[in-house]
């Protein structure tokens, strides 16, 4: 299949073959194990179905992949918006397989195929360290590469061990094509010999982790826009940011031939814009049937991601949820703070899904929120609460998150935290609080909607929030 576009040709039927013994009980086991756990309330399935299903069929993965084009979307942060907006695209040309749920390692990958078994392409976010694996398993024609840096370095290590992964996946798929982020050094560092790659520039507003080439350990110079290492590759080439072919700008996204598309997301932040900008490209490159104006119309409606994002009335407070789960995404995240907003409450979990290494606080600049209420949250906030402190925030710390959220005064709250804080806060809001559809720009203010044909910006509608939505342990965005 290598070297087959696949998007390109007529599906063979492979998708819809007749599956073995094993891959029907295996199929089945896995349905009535993502039953049971919908109906018991302990989340989506999506995570225990597959991981039934694969142990019972280890060869499920690779024949659910059938003849289908096929796309994954990895990086540090992101995944699961640009899935989200990718998703959006590819469907205005084909029916789409995704994980919507944001299950990216094996299990949650297995379980997204079993129920898009029908679709005509598969559009996944896949966890780092599992994109090697299945790239392979599932022929990937297209891989986009949002952003590298720092993330759980109890459970990956350091990022440059990553990087080396992933680039080892490139160049082992010489055909794949691969939708890269050059403002990024160390996603440059993973696409840099790709035959069949697409350039963009995507942003990258955090550079911690870019000081040094990941191929020579020589010194990164940051010249404005522009990037260069100081010492030349082994070959003799220069490291250096590549031209970009696709470029996100304030007025939209700018393509090859120097035309500028409107942009005008629901979602905030420019972290965003670049994540649409790359969902663009990559459902492109997947499908020569979508057609750019349509795909960027559907992925401005794109308006919350598995509850973030999203505004909830919970009591006297309208809260608005927003994750975070390292330095980068923090940093991100902060700048989409509404500073307008009555409080601020900020939940720090060091369970197994967060990372229980939080040293990372301390490269998070948290000053600058002298203006409003602050409270320090989660298992882990007393941990936060030393770091505000040397902040000069002031804060109280309410280590229950949902008491922390009471505790401040009627009216709006800003909820930033990490992952199983925000699943364990989640559910509570699920239950007890209302969903107010409100889209807020980066910086706090409703959001135009204009030509997405969606009045959520200018008319506030109320529903009950849906218990399907959970983020799971095993969600890496």
């Amino acid at each position: 299949m290598v070297g087959v576009n696949k998007a390109e040709t007529p599906r063979t039927g492979k998708g819809r073959k007749q599956m073995s013994l094993r891959s029907r009980v295996a199929t089945a086991a896995a349905d009535a194990a993502t039953w049971a756990s919908r109906k018991t309330g302990r989340g989506a399935g999506g995570m225990i179905g597959g991981l039934i299903a694969g142990a019972i069929d280890p060869n499920l993965l690779t024949n659910l992949g059938g003849d289908r084009p096929v796309a994954l979307i990895t990086g540090t942060n992101g995944k699961s918006t640009t899935t989200r907006m990718m998703t959006a695209a590819v469907r205005t040309a084909t029916s789409v397989c995704t994980n919507e749920g944001g299950d990216n390692m094996d299990a949650g990958v297995i379980s997204a195929l079993l129920a898009g078994r029908d679709a005509d392409s598969v559009v996944l976010e896949v966890d780092e360290l599992h994109v090697p694996s299945i790239a392979e398993k599932l022929d990937a024609d297209v891989l986009v590469l949002l952003n590298l840096s720092r993330d759980q370095l109890d459970r990956v290590g350091e990022i440059n061990k990553i990087e080396r992964a992933l680039r080892a996946c490139v160049e082992a798929r010489p055909s794949m094509t691969v939708v890269a982020n050059c403002d990024d050094v160390q996603v440059t560092s993973v696409a840099w010999d790709s035959p069949n790659v697409v350039w963009v520039s995507a942003g990258a507003g955090w550079v911690g982790d870019s000081t040094s080439c990941p191929r020579t350990g020589g010194s990164i110079i940051q010249d404005g826009q522009d990037w260069y290492a100081t010492k030349k590759l082994p070959d003799g080439r220069e490291f250096r940011r590549p031209a970009p072919e696709w470029t996100v700008t304030p007025d939209g996204l700018r393509d090859p031939h120097g035309n500028v598309h409107p942009l005008n997301l629901t979602l905030p932040g420019d972290a965003n814009r670049g994540n649409a900008l790359q969902a663009l490209v990559g459902a492109l490159k997947l499908n020569p049937a979508v057609d750019v104006a349509p795909a960027i119309e559907q992925i401005e409606k794109v308006d919350n991601v598995a509850g973030r994002y999203s505004t909830v009335q919970f009591g006297q407070h309208q809260v608005r949820l927003m994750l975070a789960k390292n330095p980068a995404g923090w940093q991100e995240a902060l700048s989409m703070v509404d500073r307008t907003a009555d409080s601020l409450v900020i939940s720090v979990n060091g369970q197994v899904a967060d990372g229980q290494d939080l040293s990372w606080l301390w490269d998070v600049k948290f000053e600058k929120f002298e203006s409003q209420y602050v409270v320090a949250a989660g298992e882990r906030g007393t941990d936060l609460a030393v770091r505000l402190g040397y902040a000069s925030v002031v804060h109280d710390l309410v280590k229950d998150t949902v008491e922390a959220i009471k505790q401040c005064p009627p009216g709006r709250v800003e909820v930033l935290a990490n992952y199983t804080a925000f699943r364990d806060l989640k559910r509570v809001l699920d239950r007890e609080g209302t969903v107010i559809d409100t889209p807020r720009g980066a910086d706090g203010s409703s959001q135009s909607t204009a030509g997405t044909g969606d009045d959520t910006a200018n008319h506030i509608a109320h529903r009950p929030s849906s218990h399907n939505s959970n983020p799971t342990p095993d969600t890496k965005e």
